[in-house]
């Protein structure tokens, strides 16, 4: 990871991209954020005219043991079920790539079984479930590098296979209370300011989550100004990876979707490890846990549609695919104002 580039965002392809969009046979600007998003995605890959036919997403699963202290509505276990459900096809992030003409890929980081009986499942697994936070770090600095190098092999992986656009998904019982621990110590939000219902927890546990939270970072010290450090000491696996894929994606000029809260944690590991990220991650949604649009805001990474998502996976940002198509096409396939023979 140490010799990782991450190349300029292209200004001069963004202000082409502007530029033709705005000799397009329509109203100036009228296609508003569309027109946005296209112009970052021409910045992002270099290219005027920037096209996406083979989609991915890479959804890393892990466990977290601070799920044994009740932070989450259903236990460890369901991480494993879920996982089993994402290869066959069953979750709702699987119906939403077939919805985008996106391929899955679900990875094993850090899921508390072994799994070799699952076919289709990518094993990089680097630790039986991130340990308690609450109680002591949550990896090892070393554990927590092993799996930022997976994400960032699987970015190298999709390119190799002719992907050109890319997303983050993630199954983890547990993993809103590391990400609320990332945006609290990276932020300087308030706990409280950046922690949710999650998986659908009621107000007092809820409050307890906080607590535990407030307990982990007071016992491990993460220091803000080394992300790897705050990922290593309240982060978990599947956290880690997520943000390789971004790293990995970035230095390939490969435009990656961040989907909610958790991929916004992800993101703002990225970026503290290479600031550069920053501008090659294109945000989908504005997620209701309390603690994403704090980031998203930290980070400065726009973001495109209010649904009321919470649900993780990587959902938000295939969502998102069908729009980038669309804005793409504005710029390859619209005639110009002097095409339709206006001066």
């Amino acid at each position: 990871m140490n010799t990782l580039t991450i190349p300029a965002f292209s200004a001069e392809a963004a202000e082409a991209a502007q530029r033709r969009l705005d000799n397009l046979a329509k109203v100036p600007r009228s296609l508003g954020r569309i027109e946005e998003l296209a112009v970052r995605l021409a910045g992002i890959t270099g290219k005027e005219c920037p096209a996406f036919p083979e989609k991915s997403v890479v959804l890393f699963a892990a466990d977290h043991d601070i799920a044994l202290q009740g932070v989450s509505a259903t236990g460890q276990e369901v991480t494993e079920m879920q996982v089993r459900n994402f290869v066959k096809g069953g979750g709702t992030i699987n119906a939403f790539c077939r919805n985008a003409g996106a391929r899955l890929s679900v990875v094993d980081v850090g899921v508390k079984n072994d799994l070799d009986d699952v076919e289709g499942l990518v094993r990089r697994k680097v630790m039986h479930a991130a340990r308690d936070f609450s109680e002591g770090p949550a990896m090892t600095r070393e554990e927590a590098l092993a799996c930022v190098q997976v994400g960032i092999d699987m970015a190298r992986e999709e390119a190799a296979r002719g992907v050109t656009l890319l997303a983050a998904g993630e199954m983890g019982i547990g993993n809103t209370s590391p990400s609320s621990a990332i945006a609290a110590v990276l932020t300087g939000a308030s706990v409280d300011e950046v922690t949710g219902i999650g998986s659908g927890i009621p107000s007092e546990r809820v409050r307890h989550k906080a607590g535990l939270i407030r307990r982990g970072i007071a016992i491990n010290r993460p220091n803000p100004s080394d992300a790897v450090d705050v990922l290593a000491k309240v982060g978990g696996p599947e956290l880690a990876a997520m943000s390789g894929l971004m790293l990995g994606g970035a230095s390939l000029r490969i435009p990656v979707v961040v989907d909610g809260f958790i991929a916004g944690a992800a993101a703002a590991i990225a970026i503290g490890i290479r600031p550069g990220v920053r501008d090659m991650l294109i945000g989908s949604h504005s997620s209701v846990e309390p603690g994403h649009q704090i980031l998203m805001d930290y980070l400065g990474i726009p973001t495109y549609f209010d649904f009321g998502l919470r649900l993780g996976e990587g959902t938000g940002a295939a969502l998102l695919y069908p729009i980038i198509d669309a804005a793409v096409r504005i710029l390859t396939e619209m005639n110009t104002l002097q095409g339709i023979g206006m001066k």
